[in-house]
C-alpha cells in the first residue's frame, strides 16, 4: 500500500495515509477529525477521550480472512442502550477493504454491497426476510445507535452521527449482512460471515493483565 502525506491543519504535524483511498483520518497528534480531498485536509472537529474497550483488537492488528491477510486501519465506535460495539477498517494486501464488526465477543467480516435495491428503515423489521448476494436472510435484530468516537482511517466522511437505525441479517449457516440506515435516504448494505475469533489469525493485539 502507498502511504500519502500531508500536513494536519489544526497543528501542522505529518499526517501519514497507510491506504490511499481513505477519506478521513485522525491527527494522531492533536486528535482533529480531517476529511480528504486529494492531498487537501480539512479539520471538521476533535475526537473526544475514547471509551475504555475491553476489545483485544487495535489499530495496526493484523489477521487473516479467506486466507486473505488483512490489516487494521480505522474505527467506528457505537453506543446504544445495552452497551456499544466497534466496526474495524480492515484493508487487504489488494487494496480492497472491508469491515470486522467486534460486539460482545462476537466477530463478523462483511463487505459494501452496491447496485442492489435496497428496503427502507419502516421496511426492516425483525422477522422480515430478503434476498441479498443470491442468500435468504432473515432480520435478527434492529438496533438504535449513536456514534461514541473514532480513530484512523475510514474510506468516507463520518462523525457525529446519532439515532442511527441497523439491522442486522442472519441465516442458519454463518452467512452475515447489515442494513446501515446512517443516512436514512441512502442506506448501504455490508455482506459477509460470522467468523470464530481464533480463525481470524490476529496478531499484534492488545494485551491485558494477567494473559499469558
Amino acid at each position: 500500500m502507498s502511504s500519502p502525506t500531508a500536513n494536519c491543519p489544526s497543528c501542522g504535524a505529518p499526517v501519514t495515509f497507510r491506504w490511499s483511498s481513505a477519506v478521513q483520518t485522525v491527527c494522531p497528534f492533536c486528535h482533529s477529525i480531517l476529511v480528504r480531498t486529494d492531498l487537501t485536509l480539512q479539520n471538521v472537529g476533535k475526537v473526544a477521550d475514547l471509551p475504555p474497550d475491553p476489545s483485544p483488537i487495535q489499530l495496526l492488528t493484523s489477521g487473516t480472512y479467506n486466507n486473505r491477510k488483512f490489516d487494521v486501519i480505522g474505527r467506528i465506535i457505537y453506543e446504544y442502550e445495552q452497551g456499544g460495539w466497534n466496526e474495524w477498517h480492515i484493508v487487504f494486501s489488494d487494496g480492497t477493504s472491508g469491515w470486522l464488526s467486534d460486539a460482545q465477543l462476537q466477530y463478523a467480516v462483511s463487505f459494501l454491497v452496491q447496485g442492489v435495491p435496497l428496503p427502507t428503515e419502516n421496511q426492516a423489521y425483525r422477522g422480515q426476510h430478503f434476498n441479498f448476494s443470491n442468500i435468504d436472510f432473515e432480520v435478527s435484530t434492529t438496533t438504535k445507535a449513536a456514534y461514541k468516537g473514532v480513530e484512523g482511517e475510514l474510506p468516507f466522511p463520518f462523525y457525529g452521527k446519532s439515532n442511527m437505525l441497523f439491522a442486522d441479517l442472519r441465516t442458519r449457516s454463518n452467512d452475515f449482512a447489515t442494513l446501515d440506515y446512517s443516512d436514512p435516504l441512502a442506506p448501504v448494505l455490508f455482506v459477509g460471515k460470522t467468523v470464530p475469533f481464533e480463525a481470524l489469525q490476529l496478531q499484534n493485539v492488545r494485551q491485558f493483565e494477567g494473559w499469558s
